[in-house]
């Protein structure tokens, strides 16, 4: 087994060369020497080189912040093998949670998988808390090397959240993101509070730890909401929302009585106008330095310390205000499954 001194990244799908273009990568130089076996294409990355397994890509040297990807893969290492239990021993030798991504040599990698310990792949409901215990991501190159990685940003299987999905109740299809947004919010916050006991600081964060997800108790603001997939699952919640969009919800919404509308852009209305909120929710189609522009005005009021927002771009990603957000404290960017040209802010 050896050690690769650099990082990989699962492209988000569809979304290369936003992550091409945030590494630095000249995506035909990291696609060159295809040719030659894996593990030599792997070793010649050098100097910030790249090699590139369809979505699966590797670049040598220190990790550029990059965010248009599905999952990380932070110590990456390439191991020879010979016998399907010889993989599936490499892996269980290191920790007990493994997910696959599809490269190359499927019947083997399937052969793999089934002396692994079971993974749940189907989908789950919501809410739910996603353990702590780290999820590995590993891959075949060829039949007889394995690229892998114990240590990855995600919580789910390679980076998929597959959630159960409800074609009947919800007025649009973007619950998904905000299901996976919260349970990702929740899993953060634990990890974070975890890892301060672990070093003493806290003794809170324990994998018992309560939700923090929005409740019965808990005020929102739900901007750029019609017709309101975002509401419909904070109502599910049992939260108080103050909806604003300048088009009604459906109507099955409009008649909650936990639900406030304002017929309003929200951007033209101050922190003052809501007072204090447990959590600021948008999904407001903007340009992005707008959106941070609110935002900055909600940090700056006190009012509020939890955000979950689409940082939806219009035209080429936006990287300079993407990293903006990034190094905002306590938060994190994301692409979420169901996002599109978007990406998620989250800040805790």
């Amino acid at each position: 087994m050896t050690e690769l001194p650099g990082t990989a990244w699962l492209a988000a799908p569809g979304f290369i060369a936003d992550l091409y273009a945030e590494l630095g990568l000249d995506p035909a130089a990291a696609g060159a020497n295809a040719s030659l076996p894996p593990r030599e294409r792997l070793l010649r990355a050098k100097n910030g080189g790249a090699a590139a397994f369809g979505d699966l890509v590797y670049r040598e040297g220190p990790a550029p912040e990059a965010y248009w990807h599905q999952n990380r893969l932070s110590r990456p290492f390439v191991a020879d093998f010979e016998s399907i239990k010889e993989a599936a021993d490499i892996l269980r030798g290191i920790q007990r949670n493994w997910a696959h991504y599809p490269v190359a040599a499927f019947r083997r990698a399937e052969l793999i998988k089934e002396k692994l310990p079971y993974v749940n792949l189907k989908p789950k409901s919501f809410p739910r808390q996603v353990p702590l215990a780290p999820m590995g991501m590993w891959s075949l190159l060829d039949e007889h090397t394995l690229f892998a990685s114990a240590e990855t940003s995600s919580p789910f299987p390679a980076g998929n959240a597959n959630f159960e999905e409800d074609h009947v109740n919800p007025p649009s299809r973007a619950y998904l993101k905000l299901y996976e947004a919260l349970t990702l919010a929740d899993w953060l916050h634990r990890k974070a509070g975890a890892e301060g006991a672990a070093a003493g600081q806290t003794d809170a964060g324990a994998a018992d730890a309560p939700s923090i997800l929005p409740g019965p108790e808990s005020r929102c603001v739900d901007a750029g909401a019609c017709p309101g997939g975002w509401t419909w699952v904070l109502d599910r919640l049992g939260a108080s929302v103050t909806a604003i969009d300048r088009s009604e919800l459906h109507p099955s919404l409009m008649a909650k009585g936990n639900v406030k509308f304002l017929k309003h852009d929200a951007f033209t209305l101050s922190p003052a106008d809501f007072g204090p909120q447990d959590w600021v929710f948008s999904d407001v189609i903007c340009y992005p330095p707008r959106l941070l522009e609110w935002v900055e005005k909600w940090l700056d009021s006190g009012l509020c310390s939890r955000f979950v927002c689409t940082v939806k771009m219009q035209g080429e990603a936006d990287h300079e205000t993407t990293r903006r957000f990034a190094a905002v404290p306590g938060s994190a960017v994301v692409h979420l499954g169901a996002n599109k040209h978007e990406l998620t802010w989250i800040k805790l």
